[in-house]
């Protein structure tokens, strides 16, 4: 019979994979280094969670901000900067810089073909521009909600990516308030 999964352990390995990722990258992630810093062994992995990409998107599932909560009740432009700015913010520098840094590598993996992290990638994105839609939607100022949240998001996400490549605060700063200012009027 086996054994019962121990769920507290398997939400701390989840979180430390993220971490892992984040200060050794996607690219030559090996379980065997990856258990050996976890403190466990990459059979356990395993039995946690059945395949490496598997596991990384579990991670990853557990890091995603409700972005039907941050723009719910937005009705109009003003708010609907500043929380963009905020999310912005706090993707860049912070706690969730870590898990934006990984799943930055996953979007990026996912281009591939047959890749195995395009599931999640295409959810992550289209989840993203239904909410920043639907806020838009509700500003009456704004023409293609779908079009502006996908430049948006897509804006966005460049910019966070040249700034956790370059460290130029101000630059990406100022890029970021530019596209959102233009972009939501």
């Amino acid at each position: 019979m086996a054994r019962p999964l121990d769920h507290a352990k398997r939400a701390e390995l989840l979180a430390n994979v993220v971490r892992y990722i984040a200060d050794y990258g996607l690219a030559d992630l090996s379980l065997r280094p990856l258990a050996a810093e976890l403190g466990t062994s990459s059979r356990m992995l395993i039995y946690y969670f059945g395949t490496k990409e598997e596991m990384l998107v579990q991670a990853l599932s557990t890091q995603r901000p409700d972005i039907a909560e941050l723009f719910a009740g937005v009705s109009d432009a003003v708010e609907l900067r500043a929380r963009l700015r905020e999310f912005t913010m706090a993707n860049i520098s912070g706690p969730a810089a870590t898990s934006v840094r990984v799943m930055l590598q996953v979007v990026a993996a996912a281009c591939a073909p047959h890749s195995p992290y395009a599931d999640y990638a295409n959810a992550a994105i289209a989840t993203f521009v239904g909410a920043l839609a639907d806020a838009l939607r509700r500003i009456e100022s704004i023409d293609d909600p779908e079009a502006v949240a996908t430049l948006l998001i897509s804006g966005l996400r460049g910019i966070i990516l040249d700034r956790l490549i370059t460290g130029d605060i101000d630059r990406t700063d100022r890029a970021a308030n530019r596209l959102i200012e233009q972009a939501v009027r």
